[in-house]
């Protein structure tokens, strides 16, 4: 549609043209400002392509530099890390950010270091058929009229009935509370061991 209004008559202005075609104006320079960019960034990428920097390094100085990269001084820790070391010993071999292209060019960035294979495990799952087979129990934090100042609300819930077997208020939180918790609860059911 752009292009129709470009081949216009100069008589005919602008605005009159829009109107015409129902289109607004905003709109048409939106979309001759994306196509002016689209055209300076197919030129750029052609001209990139085939561009050598004056100081880029060259490919035995890359190939070095990724052979030290995959040392066993080195080879699990990132670039950043590399090049303070490098730095701490009084050696400036290249830019943090040459290291990022070395390494995404050779397909090694990201985490360098081992990684262990995605497990599976069995997910609990808890099923309750009567009251007081199955307990849960959290905490939550509650806002106090104190900045920054909150309190833990401990509950203890049957999984059957979602009845509140216990709860309790504290100023802090610790795994000692949450097991006096436990413990008046099982006292007050009389819930026998095991």
């Amino acid at each position: 549609m752009s292009l129709l209004i470009d081949d216009r008559p100069d008589v005919i202005p602008l605005i009159k043209a829009c109107e015409a075609l129902a289109i607004n104006r905003s709109t048409l320079y939106w979309r001759r400002g994306r196509r002016d960019l689209s055209d300076l960034q197919k030129q750029s990428n052609r001209s990139r392509k085939h561009c050598q920097q004056s100081r880029a390094l060259a490919t035995e100085e890359r190939n070095r530099l990724l052979t030290l990269f995959n040392s066993d001084e080195f080879v699990d820790q990132p670039p950043m890390e590399i090049y303070h070391t490098l730095l701490e010993r009084g050696e400036n071999l290249c830019s943090i950010s040459t290291m990022h292209r070395i390494l995404r060019e050779s397909k090694q960035s990201g985490d360098r270091r081992v990684q262990r294979a995605p497990q599976r495990h069995a997910i609990p799952r808890l099923c309750a058929t009567k009251p007081n087979e199955v307990w849960s129990w959290d905490c939550s934090k509650l806002r106090t009229h104190t900045p920054s100042v909150y309190l833990t609300l401990y509950v203890v819930l049957d999984l059957f009935s979602r009845f509140v077997v216990a709860w309790m208020v504290s100023r802090k939180e610790n795994s000692a509370l949450a097991q006096q918790l436990m413990d008046e609860a099982i006292h007050r059911y009389s819930i026998k061991p095991n």
